[in-house]
């Protein structure tokens, strides 16, 4: 099994990397700085190749995909881990940050996506993961930007899911909850404060950065789930990971039923009136 990983220098892509690599599979570990991946070579030189990849340089894309290609002969898993979040009221960032922001999340993701799918449709098979969040269902004060850019994901991983299938590729949007990495801290973009949230943010945002460090799931163990399911064919298209991400997604989509059902009278009544 030969992996693709992007953001393999901390964090879940680390983990994932890691635990794929002492599996007996060969990975090739993408980061923007590739310094960053030399614990991880040291560790694993028979079966880690490393590439510097910066997901909003385009024309970095092709020849990294062509380097895996000539390393291992192929990719049987794609995984677009790279990204990073943005923080703050709708006010309060920046359209030059939320542009970046897509351009990592979204266009980064669907560039590389591209350029490695020809390879697995001439092999008849591939998995790709998308590594989403709860906040490509859920969305909670002061992370629109963040669940904007993970819902962009999650629409089009379905449709691409829809697209590929008959051609041996699996898709799955894996939806972690809050694990123990260093995403709540500095792998996050911040919008200015904006006076007119400061008190409905305050303490959103306050928890949020208090529980950098001490999530309570580990990274280690949402890889062994995505490594054991690379062996599997009954790949999911929707993999929450960790306790809060189920009872996020069951809340959500529970609430989601419950709206239907008391609008239904009035929203679904909609037909021409002489052709009822």
């Amino acid at each position: 099994m030969t992996w693709f990983i992007t953001g393999a220098n901390s964090g879940l892509g680390l983990a994932i990397a890691r635990t794929a690599s002492a599996a007996g599979d060969r990975v090739l570990a993408t980061a923007r700085r590739p310094e960053t991946l030399e614990p991880l070579t040291a560790e694993f030189p028979d079966t880690v190749r490393t590439a510097a990849l910066d997901v909003t340089r385009s024309e970095q894309i092709p020849g990294t995909v062509d380097a895996a290609i000539d390393a291992f002969g192929r990719i049987d898993v794609l995984v677009n881990n790279a990204g990073y979040g943005l923080r703050g009221a709708v006010e309060s960032w920046s359209m030059d940050q939320l542009r970046r922001l897509f351009d990592t999340n979204v266009f980064g993701v669907v560039e590389l996506t591209r350029a490695v799918l020809p390879h697995m449709r001439a092999a008849g098979r591939g998995w790709i993961v998308q590594m989403s969040s709860v906040a490509g269902f859920r969305v909670s004060p002061g992370a629109a930007a963040y669940s904007a850019s993970k819902f962009a994901l999650e629409g089009l991983s379905k449709g691409l899911a829809l697209e590929v299938a008959p051609h041996g590729i699996a898709v799955t949007l894996a939806e972690p909850g809050p694990f123990r990495t260093d995403f709540s801290g500095r792998s996050h973009d911040w919008g200015e404060e904006h006076p007119a949230y400061t008190e409905i943010l305050a303490e959103e945002f306050t928890k949020y950065r208090a529980r950098s460090g001490k999530q309570s799931n580990d990274p280690v163990r949402a890889a062994e789930i995505l490594v054991d399911l690379a062996h599997r064919t009954d790949k999911p298209l929707h993999l929450p990971l960790g306790p809060e991400a189920f009872a996020a997604a069951r809340g959500e989509f529970g609430s989601r039923l419950s709206a239907l059902d008391e609008i239904e009278g009035i929203a679904a009544d909609t037909g021409f009136a002489d052709e009822s």
